[in-house]
């Protein structure tokens, strides 16, 4: 098991204890609570709360690693993953009350696992680990945006709603196809040297 880790994970040694990927660890952390909190206790104003925290978490770890120069190539992994995640977790736990997320989810989720793998075959191939990008944020922005509404706004119009899960599943599959392309050119500019 130890050598798997460290087969895995060497690259990263050191980086692991950092300030931002604590809280991106805290984030993955907090989802069993947001699910315990909508889907069991039904405490959707608590559930409010700790998604907020979960998101003042992420703009913290981002901040602190831009100004204090806290980027390490883990925290490039682990904080989308860290997002993703609790985003997934969120879109399921609103679908029990707003059944038209499971469109978003099931985007999302092939999305991710299919940038996951990508990310993958491009790390083993090139090394390189490659973090956000524009078109991930706005995607990101507009997610967020369609689960906030959708927690706090239980009465949302269906149209409104319509709209705004079209708007997110029409950009994550445009930042897909955005994030593929990179690759592939990752790879491209690898095979020259």
């Amino acid at each position: 098991m130890k050598a798997l880790f460290t087969k895995l994970f060497g690259k990263f040694k050191g980086e692991f204890f950092t300030i931002p990927n604590i809280l991106s660890m805290v984030r993955i952390l907090l989802i069993p609570v947001i699910v315990y909190l909508y889907c069991f206790a039904k405490n959707y104003p608590l559930t409010i709360i700790v998604v907020a925290f979960s998101s003042l978490t992420d703009v913290v770890d981002g901040f602190i690693a831009r100004k204090f120069n806290m980027i390490t190539d883990f925290g490039k992994l682990i904080d989308p993953v860290a997002d993703k995640a609790t985003q997934i977790a969120l879109f399921a736990c609103v679908s029990i009350n707003f059944p038209i997320m499971l469109i978003p989810l099931a985007v999302l989720t092939v999305k991710e696992l299919g940038s996951l793998a990508l990310r993958t075959y491009v790390y083993k191939k090139t090394e390189l680990v490659w973090g956000a990008r524009w078109h991930g944020k706005v995607s990101t922005t507009i997610i967020v945006l369609l689960l906030v509404l959708h927690l706090v706004w239980m009465g949302i119009p269906s149209t409104l709603s319509l709209v705004l899960v079209g708007a997110s599943t029409i950009f994550m599959i445009y930042s897909g196809i955005l994030y593929t392309l990179e690759a592939f050119e990752m790879l491209k500019k690898y095979e020259k040297f």
